[in-house]
């Protein structure tokens, strides 16, 4: 069974900085794409960033030049480094597979971005 548990969301001011981990219970960051989603109230889940099992990493227009992918596959773990953040950065954050796997999904972490 895959466990995936997000963590380091919080309070953050304009252009501040957050990074949030993703814990896997096995070793799926080292044999599959992982990704960062988001999620606002009413809203479906958005594509934030991505990384290949290579370690190829794209991210969404909105979070260009701010927002940096990385993993470290000896400890199952994908990390979301934000920088200079937005109040429409505020939402649920979420770590799945990419594509990903309806079961994977955890309780997310939430990020408010706010003065």
């Amino acid at each position: 069974q895959v466990r995936l548990v997000e963590s380091g969301g919080g309070l953050a001011q304009p252009g501040g900085s957050l990074r949030l981990s993703c814990a896997a219970s096995g070793s799926i960051t080292r044999i599959s794409a992982m990704a960062w989603y988001r999620r606002t109230p009413g809203n479906q889940r958005e594509l934030v960033a991505s990384i290949t099992t290579g370690g190829s990493t794209n991210v969404a227009d909105s979070v260009k030049g701010r927002f940096t992918i990385s993993r470290d596959n000896a400890k199952n773990t994908v990390y979301l480094q934000m920088n200079s953040l937005k109040p429409e950065d505020t939402a649920v954050y979420y770590c799945n597979t990419i594509p990903y796997f309806p079961s994977y999904w955890g309780q997310g972490t939430q990020v408010t971005v706010s003065s």
